[in-house]
């Protein structure tokens, strides 16, 4: 557990994201749910981000 800290104060944040489509349709296929999760890993270095399940 790394906890990030500045001058005041310290923390340590976890979300939970979900994405939900109108109508409950298929949009997120296994094609788009792969894409996705590479432009996630690919960004996450830059914002000091652990990607822990997909």
């Amino acid at each position: 557990m790394n906890l990030d800290n500045n001058a005041h104060s310290v923390f340590l944040l976890h979300y939970h994201l979900v994405l939900v489509v109108k109508y409950r349709r298929q949009v997120f296929d296994d094609g788009i749910s792969s894409r996705a999760k590479e432009i996630f890993e690919y960004i996450a270095p830059n914002y000091n981000i652990t990607l822990e399940e997909w």
